[in-house]
């Protein structure tokens, strides 16, 4: 079976470059050794997302009577609300099912293995080895979560993000270590629903390290107020599971004082590792860099024929992130002329509620690069749309460099704010100046309005604060 392309993978990097290439009219096969889709789709992006809208629903039967509603006092009954999550994953990974046989693109279950000459091996569930070969192999096994060496992963008492999907029962405590996007996700989540909730961040910043401070701490404050307890610049020493409960023993990266926390459920959201182990890099000769393979713009390895996208990677581990590399690394193969990915313009998402958005510098990083600013913040507090729906917390924060007005970075929390950041993305790409972005006419009223107030706070020209 001789293809141009074989893809190793079918996640968002996988089946989206299959689509490409197919549409480019080459012969492709997607090598999958569980189901379409890969983590996105079954255990990761949307999943969750689902899990977070029944929260998000049982939140607004809560506090109906804020809104002129009387409802009686609901009820989470965690099992359905499980149950409609996975239903949300199976439908969105037959549709993967229908665009392959849309495209012609081969499916083959199995593991793949690289060998030399171009060639995969696969073998299926029953042991059974095929060979297949292309000219080119762009390999998209993505991650998994990681194991923190104090903290192994046992399926049961300490946990990773696909059993935090699927657990029997709701724990009535939990200890999330990691205050990244996946533990702030799964934090609202479980939080929201009654489970008491601990986050430990080994950072400093502590939630949402990697976001600009200003989001760090608002969020911070909001999720303080309902009632988690945020341990910030804390590691967690060991996790005792002998008992019926966990005991937690943290410290205090400062003080280096200890603390033991008792709870049902550890769930370890510490980031991902990429899944490269035993599918043939090495013995090929793949160039490697700390566990990630290295590539050129254009993904190529430094193995003829050999290519890589995604979480296994040195870039962002985002699911649009491997989408379009992916897509960029076909069109390259086509003998187009795609422009390379430019890093510093990807939008970043946390779905928790409230949300968080972001695309470019923070403050902290635009100083270190010698810039001289020009920020803008708009609180949600002082918009219409934002009161009227009863959602005020957060605001929009933009930074412009002040010598030409290049838009540097825009961070936001608040309603819905993942559905803004692509104007900011847009923005960016097309090197828009602030005065651009101020003079160009938002809706009323909206969200979105708090871009342009946001923006005219920079230039000294806000009107509604």
């Amino acid at each position: 079976m001789n293809f141009d392309i074989i893809i190793l993978g079918s996640g968002p990097g996988g089946y989206v470059t299959a689509i490409r290439a197919a549409q480019l009219g080459m012969k492709v096969a997607i090598v999958e050794k569980e189901s379409l889709g890969g983590i996105c789709l079954n255990w990761g992006c949307i999943p969750t997302k689902a899990l977070l809208k029944s929260a998000q629903v049982y939140g607004y039967i809560q506090h109906a009577s804020d809104y002129g509603i009387k409802a009686g006092q609901p009820e989470a009954e965690f099992d359905n609300v499980i149950k409609r999550s996975r239903n949300v994953a199976e439908g969105m990974s037959k549709g993967v099912q229908f665009l392959m046989k849309k495209n012609k693109i081969e499916v083959i279950y199995g593991f793949g293995q690289l060998v030399r000459g171009n060639k995969v091996v696969v073998t299926d569930s029953d042991g059974k080895k095929s060979e297949i070969s292309a000219k080119h192999i762009i390999v998209a096994t993505g991650g998994r979560a990681k194991e923190l060496p104090n903290l192994p992963i046992d399926g049961k008492k300490i946990i990773g993000y696909r059993q935090a999907m699927t657990l029997p029962t709701q724990p009535k405590s939990m200890v999330v270590v990691g205050a990244g996007a996946i533990g702030m996700e799964f934090a609202y989540f479980y939080h929201t629903l009654g489970t008491e909730v601990t986050i430990v961040e080994f950072l400093e910043q502590g939630i949402l390290p990697r976001e600009d401070a200003d989001i760090s701490k608002e969020l911070t404050k909001i999720y303080k107020k309902a009632g988690m307890k945020i341990l910030a610049n804390t590691s967690v020493e060991t996790v005792d599971t002998k008992g019926k409960n966990c005991i937690v023993t943290v410290k205090d990266r400062k003080s280096g004082q200890t603390q033991t926390i008792e709870c049902d459920i550890v769930l370890s959201a510490a980031g991902v590792t990429p899944n490269t182990e035993n599918i043939g890099l090495e013995a090929l000769g793949v160039a490697m860099d700390r566990g990630m393979v290295k590539v050129d713009d254009f993904y190529r390895t430094n193995v003829a024929g050999i290519y890589a996208i995604g979480d296994i990677i040195p870039t962002p581990a985002l699911a649009h992130v491997a989408s379009a590399e992916g897509i960029t690394c076909v069109e390259a193969i086509a003998g187009h002329h795609p422009t390379p990915i430019d890093y510093s313009n990807i939008p970043s998402c946390t779905y928790c509620w409230p949300e968080v958005s972001s695309v470019g510098m923070t403050e902290e990083q635009a100083k270190a690069a010698g810039h001289e600013l020009k920020i803008g913040k708009f609180p949600f507090s002082a918009s219409g749309k934002a009161s009227a729906s009863g959602s005020k917390e957060g605001f929009v924060k933009i930074i412009f460099d002040a010598k030409y007005g290049e838009l540097l970075g825009c961070h936001m929390i608040g309603a819905n704010v993942t559905e803004m950041i692509a104007e900011l993305v847009v923005a960016k790409k097309l090197e828009t100046t602030g005065m651009e972005i101020l003079k160009a006419i938002h809706p009323h009223p909206t969200m979105s309005e708090a871009v342009m107030e946001a923006t005219a706070a920079a230039y000294g020209e806000v009107i509604h604060l």
